[in-house]
């Protein structure tokens, strides 16, 4: 498949297999999480990712950010093939892609006031001089909707929705070009996964950020993504404009949860 002028993350014949069993246990097999996964995300676009739990697509979310190591295939960012990065050269192409979690509360240190979660990358890796820390931690609370006394809490005294926004201030802190959202408003109200849906739509209209949006919700992908792809048991069935595949699904599988999703609805 030829590469898009316009891709920003390019996956190619992606497979990440788990080993289990062994001499003590029988036979050793493996578990294919990923099955040979092509996938393209396009600079600003929002990218969905759906599927049921256990069909890879957490997975192959961590792997194209190296947090879980590929069995083979090629991961491009931007041109720069990410798996052949190590050390010095891993950590700086990570300021260029972030991800935020499901849940928020057990990805933000609890010992740590929120001015200092967003304050420490950065200063890890020099984003702004020191004494403009502060400003630029004003301005990312702004970005994700919260006002300037929320710099003073700590995560337990924010709902879980303020908490995903501090995720995602955090993460934008790197300013970054590329964001994995993974399931980031499974856990929250049907009221709230609104408001965060709002925010990373606002985010993408105002600074022109690519992401990949995790989810098995297909309500979720009509709301915020350009195009989508259905994934089930480790393989991309059906990919393509999120209009047409939620109109006009051709696999049967991709059929099963729209008819799953409608019949709840």
């Amino acid at each position: 498949m030829p590469s898009r002028p316009d891709a920003l993350l390019e996956v190619r014949g992606l497979r990440i297999h788990f080993p289990f069993g062994g001499r003590w246990f029988g036979r050793r097999g493996w578990v294919r999480a990923v099955d040979g996964v092509d996938l393209e995300v396009r600079r600003g676009e929002i990218f969905g990712l759906v599927g049921e739990s256990g069909s890879g697509k957490t997975t192959l979310g961590r792997a194209v950010l190296r947090l879980v190591e590929p069995t083979a295939g090629a991961v491009r960012f931007d041109g720069v093939d990410i798996l052949a990065l190590g050390g010095r050269e891993l950590r700086a192409a990570r300021r260029r892609f972030q991800i935020v979690f499901q849940d928020p509360y057990r990805s933000l240190s609890p010992r740590m006031q929120i001015q200092s979660l967003i304050a420490e990358p950065l200063r890890l890796h020099h984003i702004v001089p020191e004494d403009g820390i502060e400003t630029r931690v004003l301005e990312l609370l702004g970005l994700v909707g919260l006002e300037p006394y929320f710099m003073h809490r700590y995560p337990h005294e924010m709902s879980g929705g303020q908490r995903q926004r501090v995720a995602i201030a955090r993460a934008m802190a790197m300013e970054p070009d590329f964001l994995v959202a993974d399931e980031p408003v499974s856990a929250l109200d049907v009221s709230v996964q609104a408001q965060i849906l709002n925010v990373l739509l606002e985010l993408q209209r105002r600074v022109g950020i690519a992401m990949l949006f995790i989810t098995h919700d297909l309500a979720v992908v009509e709301r915020i993504a350009d195009r989508v792809a259905v994934m089930y048991q480790g393989k991309i069935v059906e990919t393509g404009d999120t209009e047409r595949v939620l109109d006009h699904a051709e696999h049967p599988y991709t059929r099963r949860l729209l008819a799953a999703a409608r019949g709840v609805r």
